[in-house]
This record gives structure tokens, C-alpha cells and sequence, in this order.
């Protein structure tokens, strides 16, 4: 049986990424998001990380959304934590954030990977 892997996304760096008019509508935005990432492969676990004004997205199939109660990095880097024992790959493009989730082992792509500009 294979392990499935694990694809996290960093909603307001992939929302941000894109100047669209998103800070007009933050959830909407993330809830966009969140529509195009539920048609990828079945056999990768989503994981939607959303923070602030973009709170309260709800989770659809595909994707599970997580709001973070406080700094969507920190969630991050806690779900990375917790998801070490398989693999697992972060979109951003925070640096910062990108060197705190290596540190668990997740691997790390940019926003292009699941938005294209």
C-alpha cells in the first residue's frame, strides 16, 4: 500500500501571489483557491491553510481547509510537523516559512505550482 503524500497550501502567499483584486474579497478568494485545488490528483492529501479575513472557509471534498486561529505560518509549520512520517510539500514563497517547514522534512514548491499567473 502506498503512502500518500501530503500538499499543504499557504493561502495568503498563493492568493497574494496574483494582484486580481483579491484584497477586495480575502475569502472569496481563498474559496477560489480552494475550488481549483479540489480537482488535483485524489491521491494527495490537501491541506488549505487560511488565516485573518479568510477565515471560515469551509472544506470540500479534496480539500480540507484549516483556519488558523492565529498566524497561518505557525499552522504551517505544525501541520509539516505533524505530517513528517510521509511526504509532504508546502506552497509558498515565504522564505521564512519555507526554511521552518524544511527543518520538518516537507519539501516546498511556489505558488505557481498551484496557481499559475
Amino acid at each position: 500500500m502506498s503512502v500518500r503524500s501530503v500538499l499543504i497550501v499557504d493561502a495568503a502567499n498563493v492568493v497574494g501571489s496574483v494582484p486580481d483584486g483579491w484584497w477586495r474579497d480575502r475569502k472569496g478568494a481563498a474559496e477560489r483557491l480552494r475550488d481549483q485545488l479540489a480537482g488535483r490528483d485524489a491521491g494527495e492529501e490537501v491541506i488549505l491553510v487560511v488565516e485573518g479575513a479568510a477565515r471560515g472557509v469551509e472544506s470540500v471534498a479534496g480539500v480540507r481547509v484549516e483556519s488558523a486561529p492565529g498566524s497561518g505560518d505557525d499552522l504551517i509549520v505544525e501541520l509539516a510537523a505533524a505530517h513528517a512520517d510521509r511526504p509532504c510539500t508546502v506552497v509558498t514563497a515565504d522564505r521564512a516559512l519555507r526554511e521552518r517547514v524544511r527543518a520538518h522534512g516537507a519539501g516546498c514548491v511556489g505558488p505557481r505550482t498551484v496557481r499559475p499567473a
